[in-house]
């Protein structure tokens, strides 16, 4: 899998982040061990070395760090985003003032050990679907203020972002349904009133559900939390109509059945939500 070809964020997009993690790192007086211990005219080299085997993530991100801290420090990738590296792989380095790099160092490893495990995780997720017809896709589970990134790294992994925000698409589920007074209520004001250039996808829990809304036509249809009879009868009764995609109860033990079924595509907020930091150091060079 080499995915090194997706295109980076707008600096616009990922600044606000990177200056936000940063101001949180300096407090108010900025690094005091440094400043106590290394000379201002110091310089190094230091080395991200992965730990680990996974894809990379985040870089992006980490290399804007350290240009925001210090222009005069020099980021070289030797892996980029969407690389498969093993443990002991250098990754990356950074060469400058010690008393930047050490400034820069906790924000950046933070950012490439977030982004890479969401696409680590990610691509395993991938592989397990790998003899089926089905999309892997992410959902909104992601860490507040840092969604872009995420979503992102999502997509190193070989998934797919699902929506990235509210305005992306219409989206009717269970609350909706509730408080707008029923299913065919609200899949009726959905589909009435959409954009002809916004998706409308609306969400069931039932087979009696699925029938009532296939009757409409919607782009997507969600299938929450149903079981694989179930969803083997609604993907039967939809008959390549409208595109099926399964959510609720996904996991690495559950993904291939699910996807076995045939439904179109598997959201799974795991990707973001719970994906373990991937183990990467900055040692000296």
């Amino acid at each position: 899998m080499n995915n090194t070809h997706i295109p980076p964020l707008p600096r616009i997009v990922i600044e606000p982040m990177v200056r936000r993690a940063l101001a949180e790192d300096f407090g108010t007086a900025g690094d005091l061990t440094a400043n106590l211990l290394v000379p201002a005219t110091a310089t190094a080299k230091l080395c991200f070395k992965s730990r680990g085997t996974g894809l990379v993530s985040g870089l992006q991100a980490a290399m804007l760090t350290f240009a925001l801290v210090d222009p005069d420090i020099v980021f070289e990738v030797h892996y980029p985003d969407g690389s498969r590296v093993r443990k002991g792989t250098i990754i990356a380095s950074v060469e400058g003032p010690v008393r930047s790099l050490l400034m820069a160092e906790r924000t950046a490893l933070n950012f490439i050990g977030r982004m890479s495990g969401i696409a680590t995780l990610t691509s395993k997720y991938v592989a397990k679907v790998a003899p089926y017809d089905v999309r892997i896709a992410a959902t909104r589970k992601t860490t507040p203020g840092l969604r872009a990134l995420e979503k992102r790294a999502v997509l190193h992994g070989g998934g797919h972002t699902h929506r990235g925000s509210l305005s992306d698409a219409i989206m009717v589920k269970d609350n909706h349904i509730a408080l707008a007074g029923g299913i065919d209520r609200a899949v009726r004001a959905a589909m009435a009133g959409a954009d002809h250039m916004a998706k409308v996808s609306i969400e069931v829990d039932t087979v009696a559900q699925f029938k009532k809304v296939l009757k409409h036509r919607p782009d997507v249809i969600l299938l929450d939390n149903m079981s694989l009879g179930d969803l083997r009868i609604c993907v039967a009764l939809n008959k390549n109509k409208v595109t099926l995609e399964a959510s609720g109860g996904v996991n690495m033990r559950t993904v291939a059945d699910i996807a076995a079924t045939g439904v179109d595509v598997i959201s799974v907020g795991a990707l973001t939500h719970s994906a373990p930091n991937f183990d990467i150091g900055l040692d000296v060079g």
